[in-house]
């Protein structure tokens, strides 16, 4: 064949895959690999709309609520901003020199919150629709790596939860801990991807030592909550799951750990993404 007589019918990434995020408005999500390539699907066509190769390895990633950027953290302490239109690249920048978790934008779009390996959570304060960052500062109070962050429905406080299970509760704004327990135990939160936590205890089975669970999502309707396992599980359970060993559904696919967990904007289906299988799956 004459070369440029091939063209893919559907593209992939060949290394560990962990960073997944559901775009808020639109039948799209974003999922970046250490392969380096980073991709914006099409959930309806199950096609790429445009795929990218950075410098470094990623492993995180989070839309702007307005959806015209994604954000996305690699291993390096190097994060990146990308126009979901053009693909262009809107800013870098570097927080640390360790692997980046977490990236999420409070639901008001005027903050982002990087969760580092280095055990702190890096605060930005984001103008423009995405497009301008300035370092607010940094939350110091884990002993250990950050693996997930929630922030409140009213933009005002941040979750975390950390490689030795603690649950921590700040006011970005200030980089500031809270400890009141009446201040936090009423707070509503726009997501629930924080595996540790008093609606989601139910999720973990038996005897299992904290880190079989790699990730959880609840739906936006706050019905469902998904999780994702070192077993090559998905499952499904009721929202909110306080009752201990909650019932679920488990669905099978994966060959490896599944490394993420979405639900698409209007919960028609949820994206989960393969560890070493390195493989994307869409649920209805």
């Amino acid at each position: 064949a004459h070369e440029g007589d091939f063209s893919p019918i559907t593209q992939g990434h060949t290394d560990e895959l962990w960073g997944l995020a559901a775009h808020p408005t639109k039948p799209q999500f974003f999922t970046c690999g250490q392969d380096k390539h980073i991709m914006l699907w099409d959930a309806i066509s199950h096609r790429p709309i445009w795929n990218k190769t950075i410098e470094d390895a990623a492993q995180s990633s989070g839309f702007h609520p307005s959806g015209s950027v994604v954000a996305v953290g690699t291993l390096t302490g190097r994060w990146f901003v990308f126009d979901t239109e053009t693909k262009d690249l809107v800013t870098v920048h570097t927080d640390g020199n360790e692997q980046l978790s977490t990236m999420r934008y409070s639901p008001d779009g005027n903050f982002l919150a990087i969760g580092s390996h280095d055990n702190c959570i890096y605060i930005y304060s984001v103008n423009d629709n995405g497009r301008k960052y300035s370092r607010i500062g940094k939350c110091s109070g884990h002993s250990s790596f950050i693996t997930h962050l929630d922030w409140s429905a009213n933009s005002q406080y941040l979750v975390s939860n950390s490689g030795d299970y603690e649950i921590l509760y700040w006011v970005p704004s200030a980089c500031k801990q809270v400890v009141s327990v009446e201040t936090t135990r009423d707070i509503e939160w726009v997501t629930y991807t924080c595996t540790l936590g008093f609606h989601v205890f139910g999720v973990w089975p038996e005897g299992s030592d904290g880190t079989d669970i790699n990730a959880l999502c609840r739906s936006r309707e706050r019905k469902l909550l998904s999780t994702g396992d070192d077993f090559g599980k998905v499952h499904l359970f009721s929202y909110p799951c306080s009752q201990f060993r909650a019932p679920s559904h488990m669905y099978g696919g994966h060959s490896s750990h599944v490394t993420n967990v979405d639900f698409l904007h209007e919960d028609t289906h949820l994206i989960s993404t393969g560890g070493k299988d390195t493989s994307i799956m869409q649920w209805r």
